[in-house]
């Protein structure tokens, strides 16, 4: 929305100094081809441009904290066609020093309302804000064995969102997979989400009741489909070759719709 008026605005320019900084301090940016690289430095200063940080709770702002968030938001789009419009239904960032608490309200099938206190890593809100724990956005230069990253995760949630509920299917483009229309293209999406999905959860479910080993993927995935594709996608961006050797199809349906043939 309103994309022409943002590019009035030149982007900031981000340093060497503290481009080089981020790059090493989250190698699986690095470890991306030549133009990928160049490309996500230009799309992280247009978002630094168009985004607004906040500090909760006391926590301030600095550079490193913009640039790091900014420069793993922008991963998920850097090949889609529209880029930042992705991200173009917000504009603050508010970052917790921490994991906070988010209050939760639930209506049970006999209509009964349940509040109850959530503790999270990051939230993103339907057309609204994204919160992030600067702990976990940092922990993320550490954790790409075990596919984690909460600034791809909630801003996955931001990508599926576009279409409508966080159900796990995003906007997809009308020929996706060979199909020719909208329909077809979802259906073709979840032909391979869902069952990836009920074989995640169902393993989960076994491990919480029987035991036995831990899934590779955050259980948290477990949820909804729609939380599924946050997870999936965190794992995609930082460790696509183990996501691949856990679910090769997901894999492919991502490189399908993340990565055009010829930048892959």
């Amino acid at each position: 929305m309103f994309a022409w008026l943002r590019r009035l605005r030149p982007a900031p320019r981000i340093p060497d100094e503290a481009w080089q900084a981020t790059l090493a301090r989250y190698r699986f940016l690095a470890e991306r081809p030549r133009a990928d690289i160049d490309r996500l430095r230009e799309l992280a200063a247009e978002f630094l441009r168009d985004k607004r940080f906040y500090g909760a709770h006391g926590f301030v702002i600095s550079d490193e904290v913009a640039l790091a968030i900014a420069a793993q938001a922008v991963l998920p789009v850097l090949h889609l066609k529209g880029g930042l419009d992705w991200y173009d239904d917000f504009v603050g960032v508010v970052v917790h020093p921490s994991e906070a608490v988010a209050q939760r309200t639930t209506v049970d099938a006999t209509g009964v309302v349940h509040e109850y206190e959530e503790v999270v890593a990051g939230e993103a809100m339907d057309r609204g804000p994204v919160m992030l724990s600067w702990q976990d956005v940092l922990a993320s230069g550490a954790t790409r064995d075990e596919g984690y990253n909460v600034v791809i995760h909630e801003f996955a949630h931001k990508i599926d969102m576009r279409g409508g509920a966080a159900d796990g299917c995003p906007p997809l483009p009308r020929s996706f997979r060979g199909t020719s229309n909208s329909r077809d293209a979802r259906a073709a999406w979840l032909a391979v989400l869902q069952p990836a999905y009920d074989s995640f959860r169902e393993r989960t479910i076994v491990v919480e009741r029987f035991g036995g080993e831990e899934p590779w993927l955050d259980a948290y995935g477990a949820q909804s489909t729609g939380e599924f594709f946050a997870v999936a996608c965190e794992a995609y961006f930082v460790n696509r070759e183990r996501l691949r050797s856990e679910f090769a199809e997901l894999a492919l349906l991502f490189d399908e719709f993340f990565t055009p043939p010829d930048k892959r």
